[in-house]
């Protein structure tokens, strides 16, 4: 793999260039590590863990907390996290913490029970999740309470809202007022809509934060914190108990789902994620001629919606049922000879995500949500973060494809990837968005490797996304910026236009929010998706 242009680093770093790293086992030997995610404060968090000793999973924790605090719409102790970690020569592992519908599903159910309020939300697994990696991968340097630290700070002296920020506020104004616990916790205390440039502090959720790292991430589960969480739920209609938060297990180490890509590997999220979608369509783009694809021209931008249609129809018309046990369905639908019948055959939320890589080249990459903007659009008082609203994946019908059950556990399109060469973590990636995570991370891999211009230009290079539309038998594409020349309606597609309100440096939020690392001429290189506020921060000497 050739690479475009040089990076210009400072500082000593053994591994010049990317072949060199790539054909050894080894991590390349620098002297810093590198953060990416969705807010600057969480990133400069990140930072400090790796600064005072602790590797990529400490950092992680860090930027977890720290965007609960400063990125609120988007995730927070309400919600579920996911992982993946790979250490240099090893293979890549799933950190699998998905979270689970309440035991006590009542027998009558309306649909709005699942989109808002506290009935709309499932067991929250990221305070666990986050408790379990350190445990179990952390450095053993830094205390989870060194970890919650600058959450804390953040959330006591507060944080400047970003424009993107501030475009989600403006956006979502009504939802955030129609709950007076919500309104009085996330708007400006005078009652106005936070603005970009306002300070938010959050002294309840700061309060939260000083007893989950005095008390330890148990406490959550099964202490004080627990005991709110469960008073707050049956004084309001929610289904959650003490019971169900006692019972939440841990996470479960697990294999990633696999397939090479031009001689790369990348490894994902399994069900009930959707990463296999991401292989899929990486599948069907390999099938076209690299060179067809190194170009960002209308060539490119069509064999993109071709393969993102195919792969996104085939999750909608023919979705994973097993969530445990689909190792054998899985191999078939990563299949490479699948994406060749695939192709033949047409021819006739939200969320955050962030990456961290140590100076060992640990890699690690966090999608965590609370489901869709300010999640089920409900807070505790006492506590001081919203809960998430997973519940509304389910379907109420009896037989359907993922039906309400006890113990469920939610559909997600989380794509949470790391690409490795010969064992060696090369690309670190992920997104927010819904269906659009999908989309998105397969474009940013494929532009990586195939357009080869580094990771910032393959991250802010423009996306397109597909819709499936069964009424008509014509899907909708979602084209960010227009390329001469492609013609998507000779494609089989009516182009559609998303919304426009979460537009900044021109470029569309709607199209996710990839934040990477990539290992390139001389070293580890972040990337900040600029639809986003986020920032690409480096610890150590460069």
């Amino acid at each position: 793999m050739k690479f475009a242009r040089p990076l210009a680093v400072s500082g000593t770093v053994t591994c010049l260039f990317l072949a060199a790293c790539a054909t050894s086992a080894s991590a390349p030997q620098l002297t810093y590590g590198v953060v990416s995610s969705a807010s600057p404060e969480a990133t400069a968090a990140g930072v400090e863990i790796l600064e005072r000793g602790g590797n990529a999973i400490d950092a992680a924790a860090a930027v977890q907390f720290a965007l609960g605090v400063t990125e609120p719409a988007m995730s927070g102790l309400g919600g579920q996290t996911q992982i993946v970690l790979q250490k240099p020569g090893e293979p890549a592992i799933v950190i699998n913490g998905t979270s689970f519908a309440p035991a006590g599903i009542p027998d009558v159910v309306a649909e709005q029970d699942l989109k808002t309020s506290y009935s709309a939300t499932t067991v929250p697994s990221t305070v666990k999740v986050m408790d379990f990696a350190m445990r179990n991968y952390g450095s053993g340097n830094v205390s989870w309470a060194d970890t919650l630290a600058p959450a804390i700070r953040y959330a006591d002296a507060g944080f400047v809202i970003g424009s993107f920020r501030a475009r989600v506020y403006s956006r979502h104004e009504t939802d955030v007022r129609a709950n007076q616990t919500v309104a009085r916790l996330f708007l400006n205390p005078d009652g106005t809509l936070p603005q970009l440039g306002d300070v938010l502090r959050q002294p309840v959720l700061a309060a939260t934060l000083r007893r989950l790292a005095e008390a330890g991430a148990d406490d959550f589960y099964t202490g004080e914190i627990a005991a709110k969480i469960a008073e707050d739920m049956a004084a309001n209609g929610g289904w959650i108990t003490l019971e169900d938060l006692a019972s939440t297990p841990d996470p479960v180490v697990m294999a990633p789902l696999t397939t090479s890509y031009r001689g790369f590997e990348v490894s994902t999220l399994p069900p009930p994620a959707g990463g296999w979608v991401v292989l899929q369509a990486l599948n069907l783009l390999e099938q076209t001629q690299a060179e067809d694809l190194d170009e960002a021209d209308a060539t490119r931008a069509a064999a993109l919606l071709v393969a993102l249609d195919i792969a996104h129809t085939s999750r909608a018309e023919n979705p994973e049922l097993d969530l445990v046990s689909f190792g054998a369905d899985m191999s078939h639908r990563i299949d490479k000879a699948t994406a060749v019948a695939l192709l033949e055959d047409r021819d006739h939320g939200e969320t955050t995500h962030f990456s961290v890589v140590d100076k060992d080249g640990m890699a690690v990459s966090v999608t965590s949500s609370i489901d869709s903007y300010f999640g089920s659009r409900a807070a505790s008082p006492e506590l001081g973060f919203l809960y998430n609203n997973y519940m509304q994946t389910f379907e109420l019908a009896p037989g359907e494809t993922f039906s309400l059950a006890s113990h469920a556990m939610p559909y997600s399109s989380m794509s949470t990837s790391i690409v490795s060469k010969d064992g060696q973590p090369v690309l670190v990636l992920g997104s927010p968005g819904s269906a659009r995570i999908i989309s998105a991370v397969t474009q940013v891999i494929s532009h990586w490797v195939d357009v080869d211009e580094g990771i910032e230009t393959a991250v802010a290079a423009p996306r397109v996304h597909v819709v499936i539309d069964r009424k008509d038998g014509r899907d909708n594409a979602y084209v960010e910026q227009m390329v001469e020349g492609l013609d998507v309606d000779a494609l089989g597609f009516d182009l559609a236009n998303p919304q426009t309100d979460l537009i900044q440096n021109g470029l569309n939020a709607y199209f996710g929010g990839v934040h990477a690392i990539a290992l390139e001429e001389g070293g580890w290189r972040g990337a900040a998706d600029p639809r986003r506020d986020g920032t690409v921060g480096y610890a150590g000497d460069r």
